[in-house]
Parts: structure tokens; C-alpha cells; sequence
């Protein structure tokens, strides 16, 4: 490479480091029926997780384990292609039924990962939807700006939550114009919720599509872990639902459900499902797997809200700044990057407790913390290491 082009990179570097921005990837090893323990690979010392979106451990389901050894001894690796080239194995297809089950949707249909989903689809609705309109929720995700920037869609952002500001800007446009409401369950970095049940509201009464990114959610609130959707008895009035499985469900990938018509048109459309190499059908059938567990199985929910509770209270009570919400999400106030990246070091440097510090662009610049995911897996000791650990380092960092 010409050094004419090196110095760019070299100064892109730079950049981040001295904004405290430059990221370092810790290399860990999960083992196998030991979460949320893993080792250190820089020293092999055994360390705590805090900081998985592996919320019930469902990574490490003993029986969804051994079905996926199953697969790959019937199917072999990997799927061999693209949905629409041979790609399209039997057991994405049940994948697909039972995603349709859980949200009470006619179809669903599944993608490489949850950001290609929100991408994908986005882009599709906007070539399927002439003069599509697309208010979005201003603390959306990266993937979901992504999929409208990429659309090239007239776009309108209201302020997070703010249903006034909504209100106002679809007042704007005549009942005939299509428009499309975009916003999440869970967000991810502060864990409130979204006001799911008015934004339906005011889409009924704009007539606008709904579009609900449900990824922190699935798997963890209602009835079947259908997600909060579900647990407010809404998914009838959604048109839209986006998922993972690679949170609560353990493992990979992302999808979306609706009607058949819908998924039928996005399938045929989105440029991130047809040219996308399909799941391999070891991880569709572990995946499908712990769906179905956790379908019936309330136990893990029970165990993972337990521990946030009682972290939660503890932090509070040793006067340590969180974000005030309702959620599984534990996101600690520092304020500051270097000072959060120092934390997050000597958590793992002397106690052996990772917890990865946010900085920006992930959330705003003075808006750095630590973003703490306790889960159903986590032991009271392992509770009580992390808060006095925690306690200890925020007094000598801050």
C-alpha cells in the first residue's frame, strides 16, 4: 500500500486513541456449561461475565447443544448457499413457522443477524412502499438508521418517547400518504421501554404501519418470551416485529414477523436476505430448540429478573448512579471515556469481572458508562464480588 493512502489510516487510528475512543476486544473463551464464567486468554485466569447479551444462558442449553451435534452430523456445516440457491433447508423453514407461532404471525422469516434484518427490511419496505414516509425514534439502533439512511427514504426523527413530537410531525401529511412508525421494545444502552401501546395509538389515527424492534425483549417478557409486545397483549396491532436469537434465544441471527403477504414481499425484495448465505442448519435447529423451551419454561425469566432486582438494589444502595428504568439493562453513569475505560480495565485486571465500558458513538459523548447484563445464571456470590468490586474502583477512578 502507498504510504499516500497509509497516513489516512494511521491518523484514523490516532483519532480515536486520543479521544479515548479506540477499541480493544477482550479475548475470552465462554466454557461450555460454565456460563457466565470464561477464561482470560491474555493471562488464562477464569473471569465473571457481566456483560453478555446471553441473558438466560440459553447458550449453553445442555439439549439444544446436542440436537445442533446432531445437525452437523446430518447436514454437515454450512448451509451451501443463499436462500434462494440451495440454501433454503428444512430447518430454517420450521425456524420460520415457529417464529410466526410466537408473535401470532402468519410467517416469518429469518436473516443472517438482527442489524441485516432491520437493514434489509427497511430498504425493501421503502422499494415496495411508493413515497414512503419513515418517522423514526431518535435513540433507535444503529442498524435501524442504517436501513433508512441506506433507503434513501424521507425521513422524519422525533425525539425519543416524546409522543407530542410524533404527533406533530404526522400531522403534517395527509391519511393517503404511507408512512411507517419505527421504534424499539427495549433500548439497549439506558433500558427504558418504548411507549409501544400509544405509539399504536397514533398510528391507527395517522394510519401508519408499525415497526418494532424487539431484539433486548424476545425471549425475556411475556408469557411465551414473545417479548413486550406479547406482554402488553399487542401483537395483533403491530405489523412489523424484528427479533434476534442472538440474545435471549443464545445463539445467531435475526428475522422479522408479520403477515404473509409482507414477509412474501420482503423476501423477494430485501437485498440482505437474497444475497445473504442462509443459517446453518445446526444453528436453525439449536435455535428453534430454545424457542420452544422457553415457550413453556418461565424459570429462566424468573431467576434472570431475581438478580436484576437484587443488583440493582445493591448498586442503589451503595449510592452508585444507574439509569432509572424497568428493564433487565443495568447501565452505570461515568460520564467520562477514559475514566469508564479504566474502570472496565481494573474490574477484569484485579478482580477478574468483566464488564465492557460504552463510549461514542455507541451513546453520546459525556454519556460513556458501564452497561452491566446480569443473567438467570449469575449466583449471589458472583453478585456479591461484582458490588463490592465495583464499589471499590469507582471511589479511587471517580
Amino acid at each position: 500500500m502507498s504510504q499516500n493512502f497509509e497516513k489516512y489510516f494511521i491518523k484514523a487510528i490516532e483519532d480515536l486513541k486520543n479521544e479515548n475512543r479506540y477499541r480493544e476486544f477482550v479475548d475470552i473463551a465462554r466454557i461450555c456449561g460454565e456460563f457466565p464464567f470464561a477464561l482470560n486468554k491474555k493471562n488464562g485466569k477464569k473471569i465473571v461475565v457481566w456483560c453478555s447479551n446471553d441473558y438466560l444462558g440459553m447458550g449453553q442449553n445442555p439439549q439444544a447443544i446436542l440436537q445442533a451435534k446432531k445437525a452437523l452430523e446430518d447436514y454437515g456445516i454450512g448451509s451451501g448457499g443463499t436462500r434462494n440457491i440451495s440454501g433454503n433447508n428444512s430447518p430454517i423453514v420450521a425456524l420460520e413457522k415457529i417464529v410466526a407461532d410466537l408473535h401470532h404471525k402468519s410467517s416469518g422469516l429469518v436473516f443472517s443477524s438482527g442489524y441485516t434484518a432491520n437493514d434489509g427490511t427497511i430498504q425493501a419496505l421503502v422499494k415496495i412502499i411508493p413515497n414512503l414516509v419513515i418517522f423514526s425514534d431518535a435513540k433507535n439502533h444503529a442498524s435501524i438508521i442504517a436501513g433508512i439512511r441506506n433507503s434513501g427514504a424521507k425521513k422524519h426523527i422525533f425525539r425519543h418517547n416524546d409522543l407530542d413530537h410524533l404527533a406533530e410531525l404526522l400531522k403534517n401529511y395527509d391519511l393517503s400518504q404511507p408512512k411507517i412508525i419505527i421504534f424499539e421494545s427495549v433500548y439497549s444502552m439506558d433500558g427504558d421501554f418504548g411507549k409501544i401501546a400509544e405509539i399504536v395509538e397514533i398510528a391507527k389515527k395517522y394510519q401508519a404501519l408499525t415497526y418494532i424492534d424487539e431484539v433486548h425483549a424476545v425471549g425475556l417478557y411475556g408469557n411465551r418470551g414473545a417479548g413486550l409486545v406479547e406482554k402488553l397483549e399487542l401483537q395483533n396491532h403491530i405489523d412489523i416485529i424484528q427479533g434476534t436469537f442472538a440474545k435471549g434465544f443464545g445463539a445467531v441471527g435475526g428475522y422479522i414477523a408479520s403477515s404473509a403477504i409482507i414477509i412474501d414481499a420482503i423476501r423477494s425484495y430485501a437485498s440482505s436476505f437474497i444475497f445473504s448465505t442462509s443459517m446453518p442448519p445446526s444453528i436453525a435447529i439449536a435455535v428453534k430448540n430454545n424457542i420452544e423451551h422457553l415457550m413453556v419454561s418461565t424459570a429462566e425469566r424468573e431467576k434472570l429478573f431475581s438478580n436484576v432486582r437484587e443488583v440493582k438494589k445493591r448498586l442503589l444502595e451503595n449510592k452508585i448512579n444507574i439509569f432509572e428504568n424497568n428493564s433487565h439493562i443495568v447501565s452505570v453513569r461515568i460520564g467520562d471515556a477514559k475514566k469508564a475505560k479504566i474502570i472496565s480495565q481494573k474490574l477484569l485486571e484485579n478482580f477478574n469481572i468483566y464488564i465492557q465500558h460504552i463510549n461514542y458513538p455507541t451513546v453520546a459523548k459525556g454519556d460513556e458508562r458501564l452497561r452491566i447484563t446480569p443473567s438467570a445464571l449469575h449466583t449471589q456470590k458472583m453478585i456479591d464480588d461484582l458490588i463490592l468490586a465495583l464499589t471499590q474502583i469507582i471511589k479511587e477512578v471517580l
